[in-house]
């Protein structure tokens, strides 16, 4: 259970303490607290719908319903539309995907970091070109 300052800091914030919250072990609730609440409430260098999004790729990803229906929330709140949402899963199940492919086929990982890299300078140097008229 969180202390009294935290638990008091967590209705604050959020109007209760979720009962999940009572759940996490006396050694880890005050900095769990802290966690959630300067990654996910405070102001960072991502946006709200940023963090909604990337919190509901992950969520979907990892097959966490909890998670999943928290930062499908998160980024309601945030004013992210369905179709945003949607393809925000969408990019979260093509990169679980590649990364699969990646990890089973035991990929060199240096091979696969100066092929990115090379794609990556192509890439900059395509956009860079002066456009034909």
């Amino acid at each position: 259970m969180a202390s009294q300052q935290a638990h008091q800091e967590i209705e604050e914030y959020l109007g209760q303490v979720p009962s999940w919250m009572e759940t996490i072990a006396e050694p880890a609730s005050d900095h769990s607290w802290g966690l959630f609440r300067d990654l996910v409430l405070a102001e960072t260098e991502l946006s709200e719908r940023e963090k909604g999004l990337v919190g509901l790729g992950v969520a979907a990803a990892i097959g966490c319903p909890y998670c999943t229906y928290f930062h499908k929330q998160e980024a309601q709140l945030a004013d992210v539309s369905d179709a945003e949402l949607e393809e925000a899963i969408n990019v979260a199940s093509n990169t679980r995907y590649f990364s699969t492919i990646l990890h089973g086929n035991e990929i060199d990982h240096d091979e696969f970091v100066a092929e990115t890299d090379e794609i990556v300078d192509y890439i900059q140097q395509q956009e860079a070109a002066p456009a034909d008229d």
